[in-house]
């Protein structure tokens, strides 16, 4: 497979499994998300529950698009890893692998809502760190800061988001509820009673959409990983979507190139006129790579990670241009450069993509997870964050509040922490019900390390992990 020599591929291959295992282990972690509030409302029973959870996660991931799978590539300049030794792209892929595997595990063992998003970034990031310190690097840097800048403050909002939303929609319910429609959905469910039929209609829904959108963006940070395994140990086969005729971006780079051209680089800084000259030297570098002759319209192995890596420097410069307030562009300039050399639309097509048994694996992955281990976080988060029963109303607002976040997180490209996103709309809930004294103290402070240990645990292990693979691969 690939041409690649036996033990490579025996690599590889461990390597997808393990990311496969990953996204399981990361399915039935986070079930407790979907299906708690069904369940402790008896709006759905627990087998039935999961398995339809389940199903709403795989085609969450399947049609979820892969703009977060992107960002978690585009937290790691992969391609500065790469280099001619193989083993090393294996150390870095095992090692952000059994970090967030250990310690997803240990927080569901303990019945912990900890965050799988967390989790990855973290792991990603220690193995970022770990290779900027190596004396052999050479001073290159791991990690892009950029982009881990964004997913910090989409990580960091989103659970503050999430309790505040679900204060002000209980506040709502009972301003703008009838008594008597009041005195129904801030009931707590009977013991082996359904609620009445509608209510349990929208607590099926809800449940519906948070399942669906936790794999729109929990499950494409498995696609994220997979790609990053397919990169770093087969970049021949994966650095560029071989689908795409690489000719058929040399009109836009030719226009990037005018635009950048257009800029009085005495007018900006030192480090931008840098990034000008790396971006007109990419240019340069990318207009030969495709001026060679290729079969099929695919570009010669060899050069794919190159080009990639052109591609990227030339997008990174873009937005760099862009963000400078001293970059004498047009408003027509700058919204072209945006359109053509950042967004996912314009040159980053070639490089941002997933193939479709990616996607499928992934999916059935996520999707079977969701439908085992459901039983422990279930507990917490329908019994120990507050201390009275949810009601039907505490339920339907904090996975309305969990569906909303995450969707739009989704369709931003940022990933989120479902399981902190509810457990702060159910501990939301709690409040507006009969104020911060219904919160479980011990629950909340154990959720709360959690959220505070994951990144600096899995730095901690995953850079330790590379440093120790590294060393005996």
């Amino acid at each position: 497979m690939f041409g690649l020599e036996t033990d490579i591929f025996l690599l590889l291959a461990f390597s997808i499994l393990a990311a496969c295992a990953f996204e399981f282990v990361n399915g039935f972690h986070d079930t407790a998300n979907a299906v708690a509030t069904v369940i402790y409302t008896n709006s759905l029973k627990p087998n039935v529950a999961v398995v339809w959870s389940g199903f709403m996660n795989f085609l969450g991931v399947f049609f979820g698009g892969i703009a977060v799978a992107m960002g978690i590539v585009n937290l790691l300049p992969v391609e500065l890893l790469i280099d001619q030794n193989v083993y090393h792209s294996v150390a870095m892929i095992f090692a952000l692998l059994f970090s967030a595997i250990i310690w997803n595990l240990g927080t569901w063992y303990f019945g912990l809502p900890s965050s799988s998003s967390h989790t990855l970034i973290g792991s990603i990031l220690g193995v970022g760190l770990a290779f900027t310190f190596m004396p052999e690097n050479g001073g290159g840097v791991g990690v892009n800061w950029s982009k881990a800048k964004e997913l910090f403050i989409s990580l960091l909002t989103s659970p503050i988001f999430g309790f505040a939303l679900a204060i002000i929609l209980m506040f709502l319910l009972r301003r703008l509820l009838s008594k008597a429609l009041r005195d129904v959905v801030f009931s707590e469910p009977k013991k082996n009673q359904p609620p009445p039929f509608w209510i349990r209609g929208i607590l099926i829904a809800t449940c519906t959409l948070v399942s669906f959108f936790h794999g729109s963006n929990d499950g494409q940070k498995g696609v994220g990983l997979v790609m990053l395994i397919l990169i770093g140990i087969v970049p021949a086969q994966f650095a560029l979507d071989n689908s795409k005729d690489p000719a058929t971006m040399k009109t836009e780079l030719r226009e990037i190139e005018a635009v950048v051209g257009r800029i009085d680089t005495t007018l900006i800084s030192a480090t931008n006129r840098q990034t000008v000259n790396t971006m007109n030297a990419e240019f340069i570098n990318l207009e030969n790579l495709i001026a060679k002759p290729m079969v099929d319209h695919k570009m010669a192995e060899g050069d794919r990670m190159e080009a990639r890596r052109a591609l990227l420097l030339i997008s990174r410069g873009s937005k760099t241009l862009l963000e400078d307030g001293d970059v004498n562009l047009s408003v027509a300039d700058k919204a072209f450069l945006k359109k053509q050399a950042v967004s996912e639309s314009g040159i980053r097509r070639y490089t941002d993509y997933a193939p479709g048994w990616v996607i499928l694996m992934i999916s059935l992955s996520l999707g079977l997870g969701t439908m085992v281990g459901w039983k422990r976080i279930v507990v917490t988060i329908g019994e120990k964050i507050g201390k009275q029963h949810l009601t039907y109303a505490q339920g339907a607002s904090a996975e309305l509040v969990a569906a909303s976040t995450i969707g739009v997180s989704s369709y931003l490209g940022l990933p989120v922490s479902t399981t902190h996103v509810l457990s702060s709309g159910i501990a939301g809930s709690m409040v507006a019900s009969k104020g911060v004294k219904n919160l479980q103290a011990g629950t909340i402070r154990n959720i709360a390390i959690a959220w505070i240990l994951t990144l600096p645990v899995t730095m901690f292990l995953s850079g330790t992990l590379y440093a120790f693979f590294r060393w005996i691969l």
